[in-house]
């Protein structure tokens, strides 16, 4: 098995907040509960003076036994201590009622809050890291959140009774309650101890359950693959490695949690012992009576209960405070893509494109668009071909402004894309990448994804405009198909026609294809390139594209090579210079030609003569 700690490392994102920080973070959110808080506030009064008195009251009784004999003053003792019981119980109804709504709420804000953080991360964001530790934060972490706020509740209510004790200690017998006070600092500062390594391990723990959850959706995505290459075993085993080294983790932290009530016991004992010796002494001497030395060791034994769990509170609380932190660091992630102002967007967006001495890189080391320029007219189909890593893919998110780029300009409409109101702007894009994701629903809640206002009669005309509506005659249930998770159901052409129906129910101003590069059948191909042609002939397009047929489609062809333009113009022209782009098509799309088709056919029919 691997090292316990290995991978338990921060997310580049995280940052340390000092405990002041967090708390005046957490304050805002019970600020916005302080009615639940002051219902359990007042319960918790009546819960520990109900407590509380129960011994001051038998206390009383037994002096009063002592002086008068007779069974009412039993009645009375038996009876006040039944209404103390029944009240503290009532009272305690009232609490664990508003303590339950207080931690819902909190924990609802909470995630909504960091929800919203992570929707509306750039792109970057998710290549860099996990989205299964991303989940961790809003889940897990703010379950364990929800543990703190108990903590914090026990805590008013031990922090009552310790007053309130006090208060019966000092009445009782000073002198006593005077050495009692002296231990206190001790224990307060033997809990204190543990803060940070509690505080250590919580974070680590943390961490671990963030990559257990990362592995189990990750073997739960890719288990199509898995099966087809027979790794059940292999990510079984991986999976085994992780929870094991979870357990470990875990382990430690219980081990150092769990050490701080036994080191408040034997300190606890120690102090129990001098004052049942020096009680007992005073009692022999007169200077206090029996039922007051009683009163004082109840007082006593309460005592350090609670005292234990103001001490060990700090200890326990590192590890809602750990959760806290990772949740505010994802909320509080700097953003990559920065708008430099709010600019709303103009209606129609005509779809003017001007790359204007462009520098992108993703880091230091992989400078992708060095200086890279291009102007592309609205209304015109840009293809961009060139081998994995050209740069291709890139001009096309930066156009959706999922990236920032480092130099230059890029203008939309003659505007500079930084001053745009990104949520307006790319309303007027659509977008079909290489492999369409499609959300768990029917076909019809997909297609009407970027626009849910469109009726089903809108759509379904729509849908039938594309050769006919044959493809999706095809399904069992027409636009009421369910896709099933990631559209599982669907055969990758079917997905890709859905996603090319929910681009042509937006409308948009531009359309960027990252084209699939996986093989479809030729009905589905068909249908796919009509509903291509409908796209091209109403919007800006930039298609960076697999297939030659789509090639053949553009206006123009942009030939890529390390983030540079090399060669552009039609098919036919860029096939004459016998330069880069006639060995890409050489390469990758000479096969789909129809020349080339024929041509295959000839050979096989030969061989099949021969035999």
């Amino acid at each position: 098995m691997s090292n316990v700690w290995e991978g338990l490392d921060s997310e580049a994102y995280d940052r340390s907040y000092s405990d002041m920080q967090l708390l005046r973070r957490i304050w805002r959110y019970f600020g916005q509960q302080r009615r639940y808080f002051l219902q359990i506030a007042v319960s918790l009064l009546f819960i520990v003076i109900g407590d509380l008195s129960q011994p001051l009251i038998i206390s009383l009784g037994v002096s009063a036994v002592a002086a008068d004999h007779r069974l009412r003053v039993l009645t009375l003792i038996a009876g006040s201590v039944y209404v103390a019981t029944v009240g503290s119980w009532l009272a305690n109804l009232v609490r664990r009622r508003a303590t339950s709504q207080a931690i819902g709420s909190i924990v609802r804000q909470m995630r909504v809050d960091a929800f919203e953080s992570a929707v509306s991360r750039d792109m970057s964001f998710y290549d860099e890291f996990s989205s299964g530790k991303i989940v961790s934060r809003i889940t897990s972490d703010t379950q364990d959140f929800a543990q703190m706020i108990l903590l914090v509740t026990d805590l008013i209510s031990q922090m009552l009774v310790l007053l309130l004790l006090v208060g019966i200690l000092f009445f009782t017998e000073w002198h006593l309650a005077l050495m009692l006070m002296i231990m206190v600092p001790l224990v307060l500062g033997s809990a204190l101890l543990y803060r940070r390594i509690a505080r250590r391990v919580s974070q680590q723990a943390s961490r671990m359950l963030a990559n257990v959850n990362g592995t189990i959706q990750e073997s739960i995505a890719g288990i199509s693959v898995a099966k087809n290459f027979r790794q059940e075993n292999a990510i079984f085993a991986a999976f085994m490695a992780i929870n094991e080294q979870s357990y470990a983790v875990n382990l430690r932290r219980g081990l150092i949690i769990g050490m701080v009530y036994p080191t408040l016991h034997i300190m606890a004992g120690l102090g129990n012992a001098a004052l049942l010796y020096f009680g007992a002494e005073a009692v022999l001497a007169g200077s206090i009576t029996a039922g007051a030395w009683f009163l004082f060791l109840q007082s006593v034994y309460k005592f350090w209960d609670p005292l234990s769990n103001v001490a060990s509170f700090w200890s326990q609380f590192q590890a809602g405070l750990a959760s806290a932190e990772r949740i505010f660091a994802l909320i509080d992630a700097p953003a990559v893509v920065v708008q430099t102002a709010d600019a709303p967007v103009t209606d129609p967006l005509h779809g003017d494109i001007v790359f204007d001495h462009l520098r992108f890189q993703y880091s230091q080391k992989e400078i992708v668009l060095p200086d890279f320029s291009l102007h592309i007219a609205p209304g015109q189909t840009i293809a961009f071909v060139g081998h994995t890593g050209a740069g291709k893919s890139s001009l096309a998110k930066l156009i959706a402004r999922f990236y920032e780029f480092q130099g230059g300009r890029l203008l939309i409409d003659g505007r500079d894309i930084r001053t745009l109101n990104l949520s307006q702007y790319r309303r007027h894009l659509g977008i079909v990448s290489q492999t369409p994701f499609l959300f768990a629903g029917t076909v019809l809640d997909n297609i009407r994804y970027a626009r849910p206002a469109a009726d089903e009669a809108e759509v379904r005309r729509i849908a039938y405009s594309i050769g006919d509506g044959e493809w999706l005659d095809t399904l069992p249930q027409g636009l009421r198909t369910d896709v099933g998770e990631r559209g599982s159901r669907l055969s990758m052409g079917q997905r890709q026609l859905v996603a090319l129906t929910r681009v042509l129910v937006q409308a948009p101003s531009i359309f960027i294809l990252d084209e699939a590069t996986a093989s479809i059948d030729p009905f589905t191909e068909a249908q796919i390139q009509e509903a291509l042609r409908l796209l091209l002939a109403r919007s800006t397009s930039i298609l960076i594209a697999h297939r030659l047929s789509t090639i053949k489609a553009a206006d123009e062809i942009i030939v890529l090579k390390t983030g540079a333009i090399i060669e552009r113009g039609d098919h036919d022209s860029l096939m004459a210079q016998s330069g880069h782009y006639s060995e890409l098509y050489n390469t990758y799309f000479r096969h789909q030609s129809l020349d080339y088709i024929e041509g295959a056919k000839d050979l096989f029919m030969a061989a099949q003569e021969q035999k």
